[in-house]
């Protein structure tokens, strides 16, 4: 290994933006702020358009080198997106381990980053002889916390989570519904469920120096405070969080550069009044069935409210996009639209089709709240802007996410599970209608301390010992 040059670390992020954006940003601020260099490696399968438009961001201090493509055409068609994740993963670590071994040749690399999916990926970075390795977390304290003491759940609960009768309840963690624990976990026969479990002893093993989680302690204090402390039989965990992409890093997130012309959606936001709108948007990844796409287009016609949505095509196979990859919509969204639904609500909403600059949108001065499906990402930026949440979740941690944001932070109106578009209507008034006391204001209120909490906080990207 070379001993000369800045300190080098090499970061991985498995595919999705929700995994891609904060590593993005955690090697930008590796870089920035501590003098080192960084190279970012990803999958064949993150090479979409919108993803290579947030590469295409990276500072000339932070190299991107993709991974060679992996065969999974063996796997189940419709095998869930933790199995793809895992399994392209497992499958690319001798490529992993020739690029890191290079690295180790060419420059002072002090230390591998993964995220959770990329767990194996240590077997790599250790046999490659990189000192040391660490998890990055792009989830929430909860979902890390669920994690850590999955071992122990899987022996004491006899059947499934969504049978449960009582809340599993964690250290310092919101008591959680069986029905609301994580997606891959709710049924035992899934290779998925299998995959978490595998990463969960993993974890156990200590194989990773830290846990780092992209959360700070102000949204999840009593769950700071608890995995704070030195646990025997666990790496220590370090919340460095809220790692976002700013606006002016994502100018090229919908495909654009700096030297073309600003979002139209932004245009229209600039006509209308502060805080009146609702930003309505699934994520990367999320996708309606037809049905509830419909009835979310009612609803918001139904509230009289200002709203900005980003439209997907539907996907009534589950609510996980078949666009999970590239999030740009292969049918027609429009198409699936009540009729008459756009013509009826241009004088109060704007629909765009697949994608919106998401931090731009909640940054701006119109937007006054944001109905989501509580993706870690999309939270935390809600939570950086000051916009309170409507929430809607769908897969992954998400229903946990919701959990702790209604239920115990108290920075988000939960829908009820039926969602038909009465409920969708009166939730949106809730929380976009400013006068009065209701559950609204105080939603309102409680996004604006969390705003200030965390400029406050400083963040810690990686602990001084490791320079």
């Amino acid at each position: 290994m070379t001993t000369s040059g800045p300190p080098h670390v090499a970061l991985l992020a498995t595919p999705g933006m929700g995994h891609l954006i904060p590593l993005v940003e955690l090697a930008r601020r590796v870089a920035s702020r501590h003098g080192a260099t960084a190279t970012l490696l990803t999958f064949a399968s993150t090479a979409s358009a919108t993803q290579r438009a947030v590469l295409a961001s990276l500072p000339p201090t932070v190299s991107h080198r993709p991974l060679p493509p992996v065969d999974l055409s063996d796997l189940p068609r419709g095998a869930a997106i933790e199995t793809l994740m895992h399994e392209e993963c497992a499958r690319s670590l001798p490529a992993l381990e020739d690029i890191l071994a290079d690295l180790r040749r060419t420059t002072r690399l002090v230390a591998f980053v993964t995220d959770m999916f990329g767990v194996d990926s240590l077997d790599a970075a250790r046999d490659a002889g990189v000192e040391r390795r660490c998890l990055f977390m792009t989830v929430s304290l909860h979902s890390v916390s669920l994690i850590l003491h999955l071992p122990e759940l899987v022996l004491s609960v006899p059947g499934e989570f969504r049978d449960l009768e009582e809340p599993v309840r964690l250290p310092g963690c919101v008591p959680i519904p069986g029905a609301d624990i994580i997606s891959p976990l709710q049924d035992r026969s899934s290779p998925a469920y299998g995959s978490i479990v595998h990463i969960a002893a993993r974890f156990r093993k200590n194989e990773a120096d830290a846990l780092l989680v992209n959360s700070f302690d102000a949204v999840e204090p009593d769950a700071a405070a608890v995995l704070r402390q030195t646990t025997p039989g666990r790496p220590p965990v370090f919340p460095i969080g809220p790692l976002i992409l700013t606006a002016a890093k994502t100018s090229g997130a919908n495909g654009t550069t700096p030297h073309q012309p600003r979002a139209a959606c932004l245009e229209w936001l600039d006509r209308q009044p502060a805080r009146s709108v609702i930003f309505v948007s699934f994520g990367s990844g999320g996708a309606l069935p037809a049905e509830q796409m419909r009835e979310l287009a009612l609803g918001l016609e139904l509230s009289g409210q200002r709203f900005l949505w980003v439209v997907r095509s539907p996907s009534d196979e589950g609510s996980l996009s078949e666009n999970y990859y590239d999030a740009a919509s292969k049918k027609d969204p429009f198409a699936y639209l009540p009729e008459g639904f756009v013509e009826r609500t241009k004088d109060v909403g704007l629909v765009v089709p697949s994608w919106a600059p998401q931090t731009e949108v909640l940054g701006h001065d119109a937007t006054g709240g944001f109905l989501t499906h509580c993706g870690w990402n999309s939270t935390l930026e809600s939570l950086v802007h000051g916009v309170p949440m409507v929430a809607w979740p769908l897969f992954a941690e998400q229903r946990m996410n919701a959990v702790m944001l209604a239920e115990g932070v108290g920075a988000a109106i939960r829908l009820p599970e039926v969602k038909d578009r009465e409920a969708i209507a009166v939730a949106v008034r809730e929380l976009m209608v400013m006068a009065g006391e209701g559950k609204g204001a105080v939603v309102r209120a409680k996004v604006v301390e969390l705003q200030k909490a965390r400029q406050r906080d400083s963040v810690k990207v990686v602990p001084r010992q490791w320079h």
